[in-house]
C-alpha cells in the first residue's frame, strides 16, 4: 500500500507531463471501444438480417447445399412435416425454438409477355405468418421498425419482385417503383402470352381464380420435378429491393403452396428447407447438437443434415473477419503508441530522479524495491487511463447513440440509426482496460530495471 502512495506521489510531482501520458492512453481507450462498438453493432445488424431471412439453422437434403440449386426439385424433403413435427415437440428443443417453417427454392424464367421481355429467377416459397414471426427477432435489442412481410394478405397466386426483376421485366410503373428507370419503348405492343405457355398456366390454376387484367402480372416458367415445364400465371403486388443488387436482379418471393405446385405438381409436396430460428443465437451449438441426435434416431430415414446462417450466408463471415482484421491492427498501433509514451515517461523519470533513487538505495532499498516503485508508477497510470477512457468512451457512444444520426449498413435499404454499442459489451471493455494496464506495466519495466541496476555512489554523484 505504501508502495502505491509513493508511485501516485512522485506521479503527481510532474503533473503536466503525466497528464499528457495519460492523455494518449485515453485517447487510445476510447478509439478502440468506440471502433469495437461500431463493429459490434454492423456485426449484430448483419446477423439479425441473415436470421430474419434464413434463420439460425436449417435441415436440409444431405447433397442440397453443394447440388440443389441446379435442381432443387430433386433434393426436396418428402416428409417435412414430420421433421417439423419431431422438432417443435422435441422437449429439448423446445424451449429454444422461436419458429420452424418449410421453405422451397426454385430456378425459373420469369416473363411479361405484354412487353416481350423475360429474365431468369430465383423463387422462395414461405409460409407468410410464420415469416411475419421471423422478422420479429430482436435479440439484440436494435433500433429497426418491425415490418410485416410483403406477402401479408395476398392472394395464394401473389409474387413479390426485387425491384432489378421489376426493372428488367418493365414493371416499374405498374408497380410505382421510385428511382426504376425504363427504356423508352413501349410496354404496350408485345404480342402477348404464347398460346403454349398460356394453356399450361391455365392448367395450373386453380378454377377460382379470378384474372385481373389492370393489376401486374407475370409468367413464372420453371422445370418440375420431372423435368417437364410447368407454368404459372402470377399477379405481381410489390417490388421490393433487397439491398443487394446480384439478389435483387433474381429475386420472386412466392406463396408455399404456389411454388410447390410449380415444382411438383399432383405429386407430393416437399420443401428444400426446414428452417429453425432460435429465441438467441448463443443457443445454436446446443440446438445443432440435439438435432444431430435426432437425425441420427428418430429422423434417420430421410438422409438430412444441419447447416448454420454462417455457412449459408458466407459474406457474414468475410464481414466479420475483416472488421476483426481491422480491430487487431488497431489496438496493435494503440499499444504500441502507449508502449512508447509511458517508457519515454519513465525514463525521463528515471533521469530526474537519479540522486533520489540512489539515496534509497543507500537507506536499504533492495533493487526489487525500486523496480517495483517504477512498475506500480506504470500500473497506475495504466488503471487511470483505463478508467477514464472507458468512462470517456460511454458517454461518447451515449451522445452518438441519442444523436439522431443515421446510415446505411451495408445489405440493407433503408437508412438506420447509427449507434456504437459500448454499454452492455463488458467483455470487451474489460479487455481494452486490461491490456492498457499491462502495455503501460510492461512499458515501465524496462526504465524501472535499469534505475534499480544503478551504481549507488554513481547515483549520488549525479548532478
Amino acid at each position: 500500500m505504501m508502495t502505491l502512495l509513493l508511485a501516485l506521489r512522485n506521479l503527481l510531482r510532474n503533473r503536466r507531463r503525466s497528464l499528457m501520458t495519460l492523455f494518449a492512453m485515453v485517447i487510445g481507450a476510447v478509439t478502440i471501444l468506440l471502433f469495437g462498438g461500431y463493429s459490434r453493432d454492423i456485426t449484430y445488424g448483419l446477423q439479425t438480417g441473415y436470421v430474419h431471412r434464413s434463420g439460425h439453422l436449417q435441415i436440409q437434403h444431405k447433397d442440397y447445399f453443394l447440388y440443389g440449386t441446379g435442381n432443387p426439385g430433386a433434393f426436396g424433403i418428402v416428409g417435412y412435416r414430420h421433421v417439423i413435427d419431431v422438432i417443435e415437440h422435441d422437449p429439448v428443443l423446445a424451449p429454444m425454438l422461436r419458429v420452424v417453417t418449410p421453405t422451397l427454392s426454385l430456378g425459373g424464367i420469369a416473363g411479361n409477355f405484354a412487353a416481350s421481355v423475360s429474365r431468369t429467377v430465383i423463387g422462395t416459397g414461405v409460409l407468410v405468418a410464420d415469416q411475419n414471426r421471423m422478422l420479429q427477432w430482436n435479440d439484440y435489442h436494435l433500433r429497426f421498425d418491425v415490418r410485416q412481410a410483403a406477402l401479408t394478405g395476398t392472394p395464394d397466386d401473389a409474387v413479390v419482385v426485387g425491384t432489378g426483376v421489376a426493372r428488367v421485366l418493365q414493371l416499374c410503373k405498374p408497380l410505382a417503383v421510385a428511382n426504376c428507370s425504363q427504356p423508352d419503348a413501349k410496354t404496350s405492343d408485345g404480342p402477348g402470352v404464347p398460346a403454349d405457355i398460356a394453356a399450361l398456366a391455365a392448367a395450373d390454376a386453380k378454377p377460382s381464380a379470378q384474372v385481373d387484367s389492370s393489376e401486374p402480372r407475370i409468367e413464372l416458367l420453371a422445370a418440375n420435378v420431372h423435368g417437364a415445364p410447368n407454368v404459372a400465371s402470377l399477379r405481381v403486388v410489390k417490388a421490393v429491393n433487397q439491398g443487394i443488387k446480384e439478389f435483387d436482379d433474381i429475386y420472386v418471393g412466392l406463396h408455399l403452396p404456389q411454388a410447390q405446385r410449380l415444382v411438383y405438381g399432383a405429386d407430393t409436396p416437399q420443401s428444400t428447407a426446414v428452417v429453425v430460428q432460435l429465441e438467441h443465437t448463443s443457443q445454436i451449438a446446443a440446438a445443432r447438437a440435439r438435432l444431430q441426435e435426432l437425425l441420427a434416431t428418430t429422423l434417420k430415414d430421410e438422409p438430412l443434415e444441419i447447416q448454420d446462417f454462417e455457412t449459408l450466408n458466407p459474406f457474414y463471415g468475410q464481414a466479420i473477419g475483416m472488421f476483426a482484421a481491422i480491430f487487431g491492427f488497431m489496438a496493435l498501433l494503440i499499444g504500441a503508441i502507449v508502449l512508447f509514451t509511458v517508457s519515454n515517461t519513465m525514463s525521463m523519470a528515471v533521469v530526474e530522479r537519479t540522486t533520489e533513487i540512489g539515496t534509497l538505495r543507500a537507506v536499504g532499498l533492495r533493487r526489487s524495491g525500486i523496480r517495483r516503485l517504477f512498475v506500480c508508477e506504470g500500473i497506475l497510470l495504466g488503471l487511470i487511463g483505463a478508467l477514464v477512457g472507458v468512462s470517456t468512451a460511454l458517454a461518447l457512444a451515449w451522445v452518438i447513440n441519442h444523436s439522431g444520426l443515421t446510415w446505411l449498413p451495408p445489405g440493407q435499404v433503408d437508412r438506420s440509426p447509427l449507434t456504437v454499442r459500448v454499454w452492455g459489451e463488458t467483455r470487451m471493455m474489460l479487455s481494452a482496460a486490461t491490456g492498457l494496464i499491462l502495455v503501460a506495466a510492461l512499458s515501465a519495466w524496462w526504465p524501472a530495471r535499469r534505475a534499480a541496476q544503478m551504481n549507488i555512489v554513481d547515483a549520488l554523484r549525479h548532478v
